[in-house]
C-alpha cells in the first residue's frame, strides 16, 4: 500500500482499488481504514481532504519522509527475503525428479 502512495496521494478506495489491480491483491475499505489510520497515527502517511466530484470530501493519504524511510527499509527487507527463497527453490529438484 505505501508503494502506491509513493506515487501520488490517493484515498481510500482508490487503494482498495489498486491493491486489486496489482495482481489480485485482494483487500476491503473495512481492512484499508484501520491500516492507514494507525500509519497516519505512526507518522508514516498523512492526510488531507479534498473535495470530490461524484460526492462527499475525501481523505486523501500520502508519505510523509518517514513514510517513505519506512517503504524503503520494507523494500530491502522483501528483496533480500525473496532472494533467499528463490535460491532455496532453485537449489531444491521438483517433486517429479525426487527419488521417493
Amino acid at each position: 500500500m505505501l508503494a502506491l502512495l509513493r506515487e501520488r496521494p490517493r484515498y481510500g478506495f482508490d487503494l482498495v482499488r489498486g491493491l486489486s489491480q496489482a495482481g489480485g491483491l485482494l483487500t476491503s475499505e473495512g481492512t484499508i481504514y484501520p491500516l492507514l489510520s494507525r500509519l497516519r497515527r505512526e507518522g508514516v502517511v498523512t492526510t488531507t481532504w479534498r473535495e470530490s466530484d461524484a460526492g462527499p470530501p475525501r481523505r486523501y493519504y500520502a508519505l510523509t519522509p518517514d513514510g517513505v524511510t519506512a517503504l524503503d527499509r520494507f523494500t530491502e527487507d522483501w528483496c533480500r527475503f525473496r532472494d533467499a527463497v528463490d535460491t532455496v527453490l532453485r537449489s531444491s529438484p521438483p517433486r517429479s525428479e525426487r527419488s521417493e
